[in-house]
């Protein structure tokens, strides 16, 4: 039996990728535990681990607060005593793996998406990059969530081709399957009229989502098709300032956001097309699950996108800030059914073969056996 303690200060996206991951690790193997930031919700993890501990983790740079979780993390990595350690996101990487040093465990890291790819400052991508440089001398395995992922990592001298392993993010198939056939929202709810094409998207309402473009596209889209209605599932800093927009643009009674919501495949169910205009990603981890939802996608030729989305085959891709354009591939999908019902298969399948939880947790669970057996 292996015993892997999880690290993670990162919420949202990264909460539900490691819940989805220790649910279906294989319970005969793998003790998981978990020590995470005090924002996580314990009544979704407790049921999957056999020890959930959280601690102060402030995601901006501190000092003081960082050092103080560095100790933290430290003595509950003593107190656990796993076989392996896990951190995943960029700031508990480099807090987990400072707590681990001297302590002979192998070591596995997760960004996420690389922090030195984020549209910020130079001098802010420049630490970000040598903290990972130096990082990775002190990791056993670092995961890198495509190909994409991978290429840069590389390129900016973090790591090694025999340090990095590229494990895919994957979905869990079933239960959005059965989250979409079993959601009792309603367009009524919602106060979307019955006859409306709704173009959705799923994402923090920040600036790496590009909502802005989002909103743009849809002021386009409005023109030329009366009935389209636009909802937004998530929440974010930029959220007053997205609101401000669709107010201006007179779409207030064509628009819906959600704010932070527990059940995105509920509202997912609603939508004709899922968009997601991203100015860099990692991933891309909701048009996965448009795909597994069975709706067309129109995303940005952006980092690790084209490494799911092909366009014309199982998506439709424009460059980024690109909102004309978006807007113009949304209006073909209104227009063809023969279009949807191409991207709607291709997606699916590749989705249900490429991107299942399933062979996620299988990669991880032979990356563990290696690492147990590297010392033996």
């Amino acid at each position: 039996m292996t015993h892997v303690l999880h690290i993670s200060q990162a919420d949202g996206g990264v909460a539900v990728y490691l819940q989805m991951l220790l649910k279906h690790l294989d319970k005969q193997k793998i003790t998981n535990s978990l020590v995470c930031a005090q924002q996580f919700i314990s009544d979704d993890f407790t049921p999957l681990i056999s020890d959930f501990q959280q601690i102060e983790m402030v995601r901006e740079i501190s000092p003081k607060k960082d050092l103080q979780a560095v100790f933290r993390l430290r003595k509950c990595i003593k107190q656990v005593n796993p076989d392996i350690v896990y951190c995943h996101s960029s700031k508990a990487g480099a807090l987990g793996r400072l707590a681990v040093l001297g302590m002979r465990k192998p070591v596995v890291y997760n960004a996420h998406g690389w922090a030195f790819n984020m549209k910020c400052s130079r001098t802010k991508v420049l630490i970000y990059k040598y903290v990972e440089k130096i990082l990775a001398y002190f990791t056993d395995t670092i995961i890198c969530i495509s190909d994409f992922e991978k290429e840069s990592a590389l390129r900016n001298g973090v790591g090694n081709q025999q340090k990095l392993h590229v494990i895919y993010n994957g979905v869990d198939v079933e239960a959005i399957e059965t989250n979409i056939s079993t959601t009792k929202l309603s367009r009524n709810q919602l106060n979307i009229p019955e006859n409306a094409f709704v173009v959705g998207m799923i994402g923090r309402i920040s600036d790496q989502k590009a909502p802005d473009s989002f909103v743009k596209m849809a002021e386009i889209i409005k023109r030329s098709i009366p009935e389209a209605f636009f909802v937004i599932v998530g929440d974010g800093p930029d959220r007053a300032e997205i609101e401000s927009m669709i107010q201006a643009k007179g779409l207030h009674d064509s628009f819906f956001i959600s704010g932070w919501v527990s059940n995105p495949n509920d509202y997912m169910a609603l939508f004709d097309v899922g968009v997601l205009l991203s100015r860099w990603e990692g991933f891309g981890y909701a048009i996965v699950e448009y795909m597994v939802a069975k709706k067309p996608v129109v995303a940005t030729r952006v980092d690790a996108i084209p490494n799911i989305v092909e366009t014309g085959k199982n998506g439709l891709l424009v460059a980024v800030d690109d909102f004309e354009d978006a807007a113009a591939q949304v209006i073909r999908l209104h227009s063809s059914s023969e279009l949807r019902n191409t991207l709607i298969a291709n997606g699916y399948g590749l989705a249900c073969r490429r991107f299942s939880i399933q062979r996620v947790a299988k990669e991880h669970e032979d990356l563990f056996d290696a690492l147990q057996n590297r010392g033996k």
